[in-house]
C-alpha cells in the first residue's frame, strides 16, 4: 500500500492526528522555553535589586605592612587581573568587564575627641571619575607638618558634605588622628556623589554617608566618616602605621545571568576561594566575601517551588495530550481497519500490515511535531532538553500505539471479536497489581503530609518523591473509577429495565457494555480535569494570599511615611486631595527601654479610628489595650504621677516587663496590656510597642493612613518629602514578579489547554463509536425508533462515562493541594505569606464538565443527523434482518 494514497483516502484522520500532534508539540516544547525565560529574567531581576556588596566578589586584605603594602594603582590593577584569571566557569562569565579596587583604614579615631569621632581615610580606583567636588578643590598629594614636635604626615582630604555638618570636619580644618602612630588630615574639598544610586557605592556607603553607633553601655553616639585621598597619598599609607585594608571588588554583570547556571554558581564561589587560597603571596592572607550563594540559594528555593507546581501540570498535560492522540491514533486505525483486513485475509504478514499502520502514522504525527517543533522556535527563551525530546516522546507514542494496536487485532487473519457482548473478567495478578498500585498511592500521600521532603531544593534539587505522588494518585483514581464504572450503571440498567420506555434501558446498556477503548476517554479526561481543578486551586489561593500579603504589608489602602515631622497644614493638604475619605495619623519612632542601651520601635495610633478605617478588609487589628485599675494620666508629663503608665500592647520580646519606662520625646511609663507578634503594616518581628496616639502633649505625627482611591502622585504632591506606598501598588509588584507571572500564566494556559483536550477527546469518542452506534440505530429505527428517541439514547451512552469521570476528576483535583501541601511552598509568590487556605473554587471544573456535557448533546445530535440522511441498505448488510 503507498502511504500517500492511503493518507489521501483517510485524509480527516490524518488531519485530525497531524492537528493534535502540533498542538502537543508546539506546547511541550515551547512552554518550557517561555517558563525558562521567566527563571533567567526572575533571576536577573533578584540580582540586579539585591545591593552590589551581596552579589559582587570583595576580596579583602588586612595589610601588616611590608611587602603587604601597596603603593602604586598600578599594583592593585595587576593584582585585579590575576584574581580574574582565577574565577572558575561558570561565575567568570557573570563577571563584568571591569572592577575596582580600593585601600582604606578603619577604626581610625579623632585625637582629643573622646573616642567617639573617626576619621579613616579611603582612597578608591576610580572615585575620581564618580565625585563631584561642590566645594574646595580635589585631594592633590600628601605632606609633612610639625606636631609635638615630631613630623607627621599631612595628607589632603575630601568629605561628603554630611561629615561637615554632623562632625564639624569643614573646609580648610586641620584634624589630627590616631593615638600613637599620628596623622594630620586637611580637609581640602567637599564632594558628592554623581549617581548615588550606582551600585558602585554598594561597597562603599562608608565614603558617601556618616555612620552612627550606639555603643553598647553608654548614651552618646560614635560617628564615623571616611575621607577621600588621592593617588599619591598611597605612598605614605601603611600598614605599619595604622590598621589599613585592601579590596578588590569584581562586579557580578546581571544581565548575563541564567537560571540553569545557579547550581554551579555557588560551588564556582567555594572553588574561587580554594584557589585564591593555594596561591602564593598575599592572597594567602586574602578574605573572599560574597552574598551570592546566600542570595542564589533564596532564588534556587523559590525556583525549585515554580518548578514543581510546572512540573505537575506540564506532566499532566503531556499525559492527557498522550491520551488524546493515542484516540486519534485509534481513529485512523478503525478508519484503516477494512483494509487491513482484507490485506491479512489475502495473505499479508504481520510485519506487513503493522508497518502500513505504523508508517502512516508516522507520516502523520510526524509532520505535525516537526510543524509543532518548528513552531516553538517561535518563543522567546533559551532550550532545555524537554524542548528537544518532548516531540521524540510524542511522535514515539503515537507509532508505538499503532504498531502495538493493530498487532494485536490481526495477529490471526479474520479473527472474529465481539467486545459488546460481555465484559472480559481480569486476572488476579492484574487485580493484585492495580490494588498494589491503589495502596503505594495512598501510602505515598500519607507520607508526603506526614513527613514532608527529605530533600533540601537549594542544594539537592527536587524531591522525586513530591513529583511521583500527583502521578501515582492520578492513576490510582483512574484505576477505581475503571473498575468501579460498570457497577452503578447495572444498578441503573435494573432500575430502567422495569420501566416502560426503552430508551433509558438500551442506551445504558450500551453504555455498560461499551467496548474495550472506551476506557481511553476516563484515562484522559480524569488527569485532565484533575489538572484544571488543581490549577484553579492553586491559582485561586495563591491570589487570595497575594491580597493578603499587600495589606499586611501596608496595613491600609494608603499609607503615607516621613522621617520628618507632617505639620498640620501638610495633613490637611492630604485630606483634601481628592479620593481620600478618610485619615488615621500616627506616630513611629525609636525608643529607648528603661535607662539602658535597648532600642525598640513604637507606634503611637487611634487603634480604634484604624479598625474603622479597615473595615470590610481580610486583616484584623489588636483589641484596644484597656487602661489599668490605676487610672493613667492621659497627657503624661516629663515625671508621671501616676502608679500605672499608659496601657501598651507589646511584641513578645518585651512580654513580661509589666510596667517601664520608656525615653522618648520625654520620659514615659508604659504598662502592658497585652502581647501581639505583628502589626499590619509596620512590624513583623523584633521589639515594639504600640501606644495610644495621644502620649504627649504635642502629637509628632510622621505617618498617615489612608482610605479612598486617592492617586499616589497626587498625594506625593501634597507632601513631597514623604514616602507614600499604596496597597495596590503592592499588590501590583507581587502580581508581576517574573516568577509569579510565570506561573499565574502557565496554569492558565494549560488550563485552557486541558479543557480543549477534553473536549477533543469526547468528540473522537463519538466519532470512533460512530459505526457500531450508526449500526444499532438502524437496527431499532426498523422496530419503530424515532429520531428523537435515537439522540435521547446517544446521549445516555456517553453520559455516564462523562459524569463519572468528571466527579472523580474533581475529587482528584481537589485534594491534590492538601496531599501536596507540606511539599509545595507557595510564600515566595504570595508575599512571602504562606499559602495552605485554599478556597474551594468550583468555576473552572463546573464550566468544564458543562462543556463536556453540551459538546456530547451536541455530537450526539450531529450523530442522528448523519445517521438520519443513510439509508438502510447503507448500513445493514442482506441477513442481517432475518
Amino acid at each position: 500500500m503507498r502511504l500517500l494514497l492511503l493518507a489521501r483516502v483517510h485524509l480527516g484522520a490524518v488531519a485530525v492526528l497531524l492537528l493534535l500532534t502540533l498542538s502537543a508539540c508546539l506546547l511541550v516544547s515551547g512552554l518550557p522555553r517561555v517558563m525558562q525565560a521567566a527563571f533567567d529574567q526572575a533571576l536577573r531581576e533578584s540580582l540586579a535589586g539585591a545591593p552590589a556588596q551581596r552579589t559582587d566578589l570583595t576580596v579583602a586584605l588586612r595589610s601588616n605592612g611590608g611587602d603587604q603594602d601597596l603603593r602604586e594603582p598600578a599594583l592593585f590593577e595587576a593584582q585585579g587581573r590575576r584574581l580574574r584569571t582565577l574565577v572558575p566557569a561558570p561565575l567568570d562569565g557573570l563577571l563584568a568587564p571591569t572592577g575596582h579596587a580600593s585601600a582604606k583604614t578603619y577604626d581610625t579615631p579623632v585625637y582629643d575627641s573622646g573616642g567617639l569621632m573617626f576619621v579613616n581615610l579611603g582612597w578608591l580606583s576610580d572615585g575620581d571619575r564618580r565625585v563631584t567636588w561642590v566645594e574646595g578643590r580635589a585631594p592633590r598629594g600628601v605632606s609633612q607638618t610639625r606636631w609635638r614636635g615630631t613630623t607627621i604626615p599631612l595628607f589632603e582630604v575630601g568629605v561628603v558634605g554630611e561629615a561637615r555638618d554632623k562632625m564639624g570636619l569643614g573646609l580648610g580644618e586641620t584634624r589630627i588622628l590616631g593615638e600613637s602612630d599620628f596623622a594630620a588630615v586637611k580637609i581640602v574639598g567637599i564632594f558628592r556623589a554623581k549617581d548615588a544610586a550606582d551600585r558602585f557605592w554598594s561597597h562603599h556607603g562608608d565614603v558617601l554617608n556618616v555612620r552612627q553607633v550606639q555603643p553598647t553601655g553608654k548614651l552618646d553616639l560614635e560617628r564615623y566618616a571616611t575621607a577621600l585621598i588621592p593617588d599619591a597619598a598611597l605612598t605614605r599609607l601603611s600598614g605599619d602605621d595604622r590598621n589599613l585594608s585592601y579590596q578588590w571588588v569584581l562586579p557580578i554583570d546581571h544581565r548575563s545571568a541564567g537560571a540553569l547556571d545557579v547550581p554551579g554558581l555557588s560551588v564556582a564561589v567555594d572553588e574561587f576561594e580554594r584557589l585564591m587560597r593555594l596561591q602564593t603571596g598575599i592572597y594567602q592572607a586574602s578574605t573572599l566575601t560574597t552574598g551570592l550563594p546566600t542570595l542564589l540559594g533564596g532564588f534556587l528555593t523559590a525556583l525549585a517551588t515554580a518548578q514543581t507546581i510546572m512540573f505537575l501540570v506540564l506532566g499532566g498535560l503531556l499525559v492527557v495530550a498522550l491520551g488524546v492522540i493515542v484516540l486519534a491514533v485509534r481513529l485512523l486505525i478503525e478508519r484503516m481497519e477494512h483494509g487491513l483486513t482484507m490485506t491479512r485475509a489475502r495473505g499479508g504478514s504481520l510485519p506487513q500490515v503493522v508497518g502500513v499502520a505504523a508508517g502512516l502514522t508516522g507520516l502523520a504525527a510526524g509532520s505535525g511535531a516537526l510543524a509543532g517543533y518548528a513552531l516553538s522556535h517561535l518563543f522567546p527563551g533559551p532550550m532545555p532538553p524537554i524542548v528537544h525530546l518532548g516531540p521524540f516522546v510524542v511522535l514515539g507514542t503515537a507509532v508505538a500505539y499503532a504498531a502495538a494496536l493493530v498487532a494485536v487485532t490481526h495477529r490471526a487473519p479474520l479473527h472474529e471479536r465481539r467486545d459488546d457482548v460481555a465484559a472480559a473478567r481480569p486476572s488476579a495478578r492484574r487485580i493484585t497489581l492495580e490494588a498494589l498500585v491503589i495502596a503505594l498511592a495512598l501510602a505515598g500521600a500519607y507520607l508526603l503530609r506526614t513527613r514532608g521532603l527529605t530533600t533540601q531544593v537549594a542544594q539537592e534539587g527536587q524531591d522525586p518523591f513530591l513529583l511521583l505522588v500527583p502521578l501515582a494518585l492520578t492513576l490510582a483514581t483512574a484505576l477505581i473509577t475503571m473498575r468501579c464504572y460498570p457497577y452503578p450503571l447495572r444498578l441503573f440498567v435494573r432500575l430502567a429495565a422495569r420501566m416502560r420506555p426503552a430508551v433509558p434501558f438500551l442506551g445504558l446498556s450500551r453504555a455498560a457494555r461499551a467496548r474495550s477503548f472506551s476506557v481511553l476517554p476516563v484515562l484522559i479526561l480524569l488527569p485532565a480535569l484533575a489538572v484544571s481543578v488543581f490549577a484553579s486551586v492553586i491559582s485561586s489561593g495563591v491570589s487570595s494570599t497575594q491580597r493578603l500579603a499587600a495589606w499586611q504589608r501596608v496595613g491600609a489602602p494608603i499609607k503615607i511615611t516621613s522621617e520628618r515631622e507632617l505639620p498640620a497644614d501638610a495633613v490637611e493638604r492630604v485630606r483634601q486631595v481628592p479620593g481620600v475619605s478618610r485619615v488615621v495619623p500616627a506616630q513611629t519612632a525609636t525608643v529607648q527601654v528603661g535607662h539602658t542601651p535597648e532600642r525598640a520601635q513604637i507606634i503611637a495610633v487611634d487603634l480604634a479610628r484604624w479598625r474603622e478605617l479597615l473595615a470590610g478588609t481580610p486583616i484584623v487589628l489588636p483589641a484596644t489595650p484597656a487602661a489599668s485599675a490605676t487610672p493613667a494620666v492621659p497627657a503624661v508629663p516629663a515625671v508621671p504621677a501616676a502608679s500605672a503608665g499608659i496601657p501598651a500592647l507589646v511584641s513578645p520580646e518585651l512580654r513580661g516587663r509589666g510596667t517601664f519606662e520608656i525615653g522618648w520625646r520625654s520620659r514615659l511609663r508604659i504598662t502592658t496590656q497585652g502581647v501581639i507578634a505583628t502589626l499590619p503594616g509596620f512590624f513583623t518581628e523584633g521589639k515594639f510597642i504600640v501606644v495610644p496616639f495621644d502620649v504627649d502633649r504635642r502629637p509628632v505625627v510622621n505617618t498617615l493612613l489612608i482610605s479612598g482611591d486617592a492617586q499616589e502622585a497626587a498625594l506625593a504632591r501634597a507632601v513631597p518629602p514623604a514616602r507614600v506606598e499604596s496597597r495596590a501598588g503592592v499588590l501590583a509588584a507581587i502580581q508581576h514578579d517574573p516568577l509569579t507571572s510565570t506561573v499565574s500564566g502557565t496554569l492558565l494556559v494549560v488550563t485552557v489547554a486541558l479543557t480543549g483536550y477534553a473536549l477533543i477527546a469526547v468528540v473522537i469518542t463519538l466519532v470512533i463509536g460512530a459505526a457500531d452506534r450508526a449500526r444499532a440505530l438502524s437496527f431499532l429505527r426498523t422496530l419503530g425508533l424515532s429520531d428523537r428517541q435515537a439522540e435521547r439514547l446517544t446521549v445516555l451512552e456517553i453520559l455516564p462515562m462523562i459524569l463519572v469521570t468528571t466527579l472523580a476528576g474533581l475529587a482528584l483535583g481537589l485534594g491534590l493541594p492538601a496531599a501536596l501541601g507540606p511539599g509545595v511552598d507557595l510564600s515566595a509568590y504570595a508575599g512571602g505569606l504562606p499559602v495552605g487556605d485554599y478556597e474551594l473554587d468550583l468555576i473552572t471544573p463546573t464550566a468544564l464538565a458543562g462543556g463536556l456535557a453540551v459538546v456530547a448533546v451536541l455530537g450526539a445530535y450531529a450523530h442522528t443527523a448523519i445517521s438520519r440522511r443513510r439509508s438502510l441498505g447503507a448500513v445493514l448488510r442482506v441477513g442481517d434482518l432475518t
